[in-house]
């Protein structure tokens, strides 16, 4: 694949105005008992209504796949890309989509505004042997109902020119220690998103243990204003703020950027170029010192699905062994099927992404949806995704 036919996901910056809630369209249903939408579980899985709906990152449905499906099932397949998860919420409270792949800073707001239904896992086979680490998890299982079916997951990682940046980091420190990344000034490469501010957290949960801070995505007021204030010191260090993989890759092959967050993908295309990058110390697992935070993303059906039956039949075909595994290598991302890693056409391909290793999975903090309501076992409230929205803005300036 060229380098300028990266399909991974753009994320955009996001104001604040994509953010205001729209109106729910009222639920579409069916005359046909087993193709009720309107946010009612299917019992079982009836005769394909001729078309799916669908809002997904650019990569995940292309027609090496889709094409087959539309043969196998009689389902025509219509995707419209999100470049954002913001972008993706707006699109599904529209009600004109069956179907999303959903991040984790989506996911939930999906659930609490009612957009989406619970997913019924008996009616997806290949779900039985998706990787149990990727189940009943908080960002795709809301009061123990599954909301969709795992797709796919990724980390961001640490990566540094391994020519001028010396000794190899081991800390996310390298570009967010004030004096440490001061030697960096304007060749810093940060990821552009609301949600980077959860790398910050990451990163003073470890060093700064006086906060409290558990999960990067609950944040209470001071928790959230010490991470914004780490952001705001390391803005005037930043030489960019990078939100497509392309760009990235062409910064650290010019020699542009030296060191800063990054994806599977970028790292692993940058060292087939032969450009001299490392990523963080294989005796982490690939992970600073303190974790990393990354996505785990979903396919979700709308509460208003006008199409249910073959959303579920094209959430079963995404995660079969070797769909997923072609999706999977498409991307860059590992799989989500436990199976797929004997499809896969790089056969060290799930070794390299670490798809059959728990223990990386459990460093990884995945993207969930920051909420005011910072659960039973605190008695503080948190900072939510509007004001993450505000923040980042300001960081930016």
């Amino acid at each position: 694949m060229k380098k300028d036919s990266h399909p991974a996901r753009t994320a955009w910056l996001v104001v604040a105005g994509l953010l205001a809630m729209m109106l729910l369209f009222a639920g579409c249903g069916s005359d046909d008992d087993s193709t009720t939408g309107g946010g009612e579980e299917l019992e079982k899985v009836g005769k394909s209504e001729g078309e799916v709906n669908l809002v997904a990152w650019a990569g995940y449905v292309e027609p090496a796949w889709s094409k087959p499906f539309e043969q196998k099932t009689g389902c025509k397949v219509n995707v419209k890309i999100g470049g954002t998860s913001d972008e993706m919420v707006q699109l599904m409270r529209s009600g004109q989509y069956d179907g999303v792949s959903a991040s984790g800073n989506a996911s939930a707001r999906l659930v609490d505004g009612g957009d989406v239904s619970p997913v019924n896992v008996n009616l997806v086979p290949n779900y039985e042997t998706i990787f149990s680490d990727l189940k009943d998890q908080p960002y795709n299982t809301f009061d123990g109902q599954p909301y969709g079916i795992p797709h796919g997951r990724g980390a961001n990682l640490l990566m540094w020119n391994s020519d001028d940046v010396k000794p190899a980091p081991t800390s996310w420190g390298v570009i967010l220690d004030p004096k440490e990344a001061a030697q960096y000034k304007g060749k810093i490469s940060a990821y552009d998103d609301p949600i980077y501010i959860a790398d910050a957290a990451v990163y003073l949960k470890a060093h700064e243990p006086d906060l409290g801070i558990e999960n990067p995505y609950q944040l209470t007021q001071e928790q959230f204003d010490a991470a914004v204030s780490l952001l705001e010191e390391q803005q005037p260090l930043v030489g960019e703020y990078w939100s497509e993989a392309t760009k990235q890759i062409s910064s650290f092959a010019s020699g542009d950027s030296q060191v800063g967050t990054t994806w599977q993908y970028q790292y692993f295309l940058l060292q087939e170029e032969g450009d001299p990058v490392a990523a963080s110390p294989a005796s982490q697992g690939f992970l600073p010192s303190e974790g990393a935070t990354g996505w785990s993303d979903t396919w979700m059906i709308s509460s208003q699905a006008k199409h249910p039956n073959c959303m579920y039949m094209w959430m079963d075909w995404i995660v079969s062994p070797k769909v997923n595994a072609e999706v999977a290598e498409y991307f860059g991302e590992a799989p989500a099927q436990s199976l797929a890693c004997d499809h896969t056409a790089q056969k060290d391909f799930c070794e390299k992404y670490h798809a059959e290793n728990p223990g990386f999975w459990k460093r990884v903090y995945y993207w969930e949806t920051p909420l005011a309501d910072c659960g039973e076992e605190s008695g503080d409230d948190c900072v939510d995704y509007n004001k993450w929205v505000q923040a980042w803005t300001t960081i930016k300036g």
